[in-house]
């Protein structure tokens, strides 16, 4: 009974399959990696032939929704995780330079498709907002003092303050300093050039710009399967909920950027590389605030230090944020759990994920990060007023009234083996994975990912399209200019860069005021 069961369903879904169809390149999820990516090919190479499939029925409402994510233009700035203490108490900044130079190409690919007229008004989606640090307490401060000077140095972080005076820090951040008790050491860093961006409505301008060059979005549909064709294409097996039917889609190259939902989908390509990965789902939640009174008194992104023994992605932030043209405050994350790994999946997504191949690296972590596990329950356990104690922290004066609690989007932390870690090791950050023949890819992991999503992007077209680099090479010059240069290297080109982005983007660059 059982087998002639999976008969009748087999031939069910055959009637249903109507549809078979050859493309070039097939983008699986329509948020800012799959947008990006679409955008940089249409331009290299514009007769290929490219479909968008997406579960939903628009664009960007995952990870890359405005309200799914901080919208900090992720560049090291404020970020005090990508800057750590050394044992002999120096500060290693090789991370902070390498993601202000990613976030830097960003905005280079965003300034050549405005200047095209590609793009239009940036201003929906990338404001200027100043990027500040705050620390508590002597040996913070100490940290930050340091953390200050070492980056002083680069041209990157150019035109960075700092200050521990008080009425100082009053002019700064005055909805933070109202009513507050300084009993202990206080310091600030503050970087005018920071932004605020919505990913959401960017990814909804790349695929509008996209659309009119003739590539194929379609809503409305799931990936159910991926094969590997004879000739070494992948075959896309599609759910077409409009119409509940079965397609098929053929492509000689696979992009897999469907946020947390891209680990269960690189698992069904059966590729080597898909092997002992697995995902550790991780939802947040943050309080917001629409009081006008209340808003009008805060005007930056505003990072503390994350608790001891709390992961990166919990680091405390008061941020400004710009919705459809609203301004508001958010505070947060609060870390929770759940084991979709989409806000629309299912609660059998973390078990599902679970393979021969990968259940000893999945418990190794497991067994490696029960400090992670003991605050996530202590975090699902908060009430909405020990919300509004944390809060209080940043904001001593603040009236539970009015903030309200509101869910931010899943995030998927990547879990593999690494010989730094050894078996298990939980990854804070984005990773791309791809076949050896680089047939297939896929975008696995987090922050600071959508920031620096021209950067991976163009990691994944080397892996992927070696042959086709050195024609491409001067046209991938032209929209992202420091592509292939250490900026680091190149003061000249950084001020060059951070004056032009600024100008065509409409965004603050007091770094030469500064300097002065």
């Amino acid at each position: 009974m059982p087998m002639l069961f999976l008969q009748i369903i087999e031939d069910r879904d055959e009637k249903m399959s109507n549809k078979h169809t050859t493309t070039d390149v097939i983008l699986i999820g329509a948020g800012i990696m799959s947008a990006t990516l679409g955008s940089l090919l249409k331009e290299l190479a514009p007769d290929w032939d490219i479909t968008i499939f997406e579960k939903l029925d628009k664009a960007g409402e995952e990870s890359s929704n405005v309200w799914n994510n901080a919208g900090t233009g992720h560049s090291a700035l404020c970020e005090l995780n990508y800057t750590p203490e050394q044992p002999d108490g120096s500060i290693d900044i090789s991370k902070a330079l390498n993601i202000n130079e990613k976030f830097q190409m960003s905005k280079q690919f965003w300034s050549y498709l405005v200047n095209s007229n590609l793009m239009h008004n940036p201003e929906d989606f990338i404001r200027s907002l100043p990027h500040m640090s705050l620390v508590h307490g002597e040996d913070n401060v100490e940290f930050l003092r340091k953390r200050f000077e070492a980056l002083s140095e680069a041209p990157l972080f150019q035109g960075m303050e700092f200050s521990d005076d008080p009425e100082t820090l009053q002019e700064w951040i005055p909805l933070i300093m109202n009513e507050r008790t300084v009993d202990q050491p206080i310091a600030a860093t503050k970087v005018d050039a920071g932004t605020d961006v919505n990913f959401g409505a960017l990814t909804r301008k790349l695929l509008g710009h996209l659309e009119r060059q003739h590539v194929h979005i379609k809503y409305n549909r799931t990936v159910d399967d991926i094969e590997r064709t004879d000739d070494g294409a992948w075959e896309v097996k599609v759910r077409n909920y409009e119409d509940d039917t079965l397609e098929y889609h053929t492509a000689k190259f696979v992009f897999i950027g469907a946020g947390g939902g891209a680990l269960p989908l690189l698992q069904k390509t059966g590729i080597p590389e898909s092997e002992h990965i697995g995902g550790f789902p991780v939802s947040g939640q943050f309080l917001v605030c629409n009081n006008p009174e209340v808003v009008k008194q805060h005007d930056a992104k505003v990072y503390g230090k994350a608790p001891v023994g709390a992961p990166p992605m919990s680091v405390p932030h008061l941020d400004t944020r710009y919705i459809d043209g609203k301004k508001s405050l958010l505070f947060g994350p609060f870390a929770g759990f759940s084991p979709k790994f989409l806000k629309t999946g299912s609660n059998m997504d973390l078990l599902g994920s679970v393979k021969p191949n990968n259940v000893l690296t999945m418990l190794m972590a497991g067994a490696k990060n029960v400090p992670l596990t003991k605050y996530l329950i202590e975090q699902l356990m908060l009430s909405k007023e020990e919300y509004i104690e944390a809060l209080h922290e940043f904001v001593p004066d603040a009236k539970s009234e009015d903030w309200e609690l509101v869910t931010a989007g899943q995030r998927v932390q990547v879990i593999k083996d690494t010989e730094a870690g050894g078996k298990g090791t939980l990854q804070f950050g984005t990773e791309v994975v791809s076949a050896a023949d680089g047939s297939i890819a896929a975008l696995l992991g987090a922050s600071p990912g959508a920031s620096t999503a021209v950067s991976i992007m163009l990691e994944i077209m080397e892996k992927c399209f070696p042959a086709h680099l050195e024609a491409w090479e001067p046209k991938i010059k032209e929209m992202v200019p420091s592509y292939g240069v250490s900026l680091k290297e190149h003061p000249e080109l950084v001020h060059d860069i951070r004056d032009t982005t600024a100008r065509t983007l409409g965004l603050t660059n007091k770094t030469e005021a500064i300097k002065a």
